[in-house]
């Protein structure tokens, strides 16, 4: 299974820094290196996602995904997974997941479902679709359809597929927590 790591931000909330790239506080390497790592643990093929030279000068070993189509945010970079998956399954990840385990991502990976998407959902009953799997076949389709509406919501695109909660504790949950600006790294 392909799991994309997505790194295609501008980091402009980090101050052009790329979050990816950030020590991971476990290990001290690189958060995209680490998830990586995880994924290659598992028995899958780790991607990178999106525009970002300097995510492929520092893992240069990684196969790189352009957006498909290019320009309009993190559909684009679903739009390039999809594509490279053919008609299997594939995660999303979001590249600044500093504390996503190789316990979650399998079973992220392994939980049975039908559904197009297998997603967490945030407390706040928000969906998390940059570390959910997808089914490529099934959510090509809506993604083509709500980017030609001119969407570039995930929870929009989720609302026109079957979704399907993956359930967490709060451990699990804790785990979702993401890197956005400088503050979050003391967190």
């Amino acid at each position: 299974m392909l799991i994309g790591i997505f790194v295609g931000g501008r980091a402009r909330r980090m101050g052009g820094i790329a979050k990816g790239l950030l020590p991971a506080p476990s290990t001290g390497e690189p958060l995209a290196a680490r998830l990586a790592r995880i994924a290659h643990e598992l028995g899958h093929e780790p991607v990178l996602v999106g525009d970002a030279p300097a995510y492929r000068e520092a893992l240069p070993g990684l196969r790189a995904i352009a957006d498909d189509p290019v320009g309009v945010g993190p559909l684009g970079g679903l739009g390039g997974l999809l594509a490279a998956a053919d008609d299997g399954l594939v995660i999303a990840l979001s590249c600044d997941l500093p504390h996503v385990s190789p316990a979650l991502l399998g079973r992220l990976a392994t939980t049975p479902s039908t559904a197009a998407v297998l997603a967490p959902r945030a407390t706040s009953g928000v969906w998390e679709p940059l570390c959910a799997r997808y089914d490529a076949a099934a959510v090509r389709p809506a993604l083509v359809a709500a980017l030609a509406r001119g969407e570039r919501s995930f929870q929009r695109l989720f609302a026109a597929v079957r979704v399907e909660a993956l359930p967490l504790d709060d451990a699990e949950r804790a785990q979702l927590v993401d890197w956005d600006a400088p503050e979050d790294l003391t967190r």
